[in-house]
């Protein structure tokens, strides 16, 4: 499984982020609002937000997430964890700008990221912090279910409580 294919749909464009992309995204990061429900909320900070973006870049499984009508960055996402043997991988590390929140987007993206995964994994993981209910409700919505609680330490981060949600292959089709 290829970590970082080019996805797109009508609504949204999925290209592997560059290291040319950090100001296009930063300038999204920098709202505190968008973090206040994140394990860290200080991402919004640029040298917090350096360290989540060199995280992103390393992963070589991150995307910048494109408005197809605006061709403007809204956000990033990431594939990781990827288990050859376990059939399985990750999804998370997504935040959207605030005029995204509560739109069609996160859907959409979600559904090209899950189409395109289940073609060579049979489970979907996503690790959500535990105080994120936005993002708890919005993965709940596409079919995810609660399997554990964990702890995650996060690139050049310390551990925090996340929840862990799958969708199973056999769930999706």
């Amino acid at each position: 499984m290829n970590l970082q294919p080019t996805l797109e749909n009508e609504l949204v464009l999925l290209k592997p982020l560059q290291e040319s992309d950090f100001e296009a995204l930063y300038t999204i990061a920098s709202d505190p609002l968008v973090w206040e429900q994140h394990p860290n909320k200080n991402r919004y900070q640029r040298p917090v937000f350096q360290i989540f973006f060199e995280g992103a870049i390393a992963s070589k499984g991150a995307f910048l997430i494109i408005d197809q009508k605006t061709q403007t960055a809204i956000g990033s996402t990431r594939f990781y964890d990827l288990d050859e043997v376990g059939k399985s991988v990750l999804i998370g590390y997504t935040f959207y700008g605030r005029a995204y929140w509560g739109s069609a987007y996160n859907p959409s993206v979600k559904k090209l990221m899950l189409d395109y995964a289940f073609q060579f994994s049979d489970n979907v993981y996503f690790h959500i912090g535990a105080e994120n209910i936005r993002s708890q409700k919005a993965i709940e919505r596409l079919g995810a279910k609660k399997t554990r609680e964990i702890n995650v330490a996060y690139h050049g981060e310390p551990e925090k409580l996340n929840f862990e949600y799958a969708i199973a292959k056999t769930d999706w089709v």
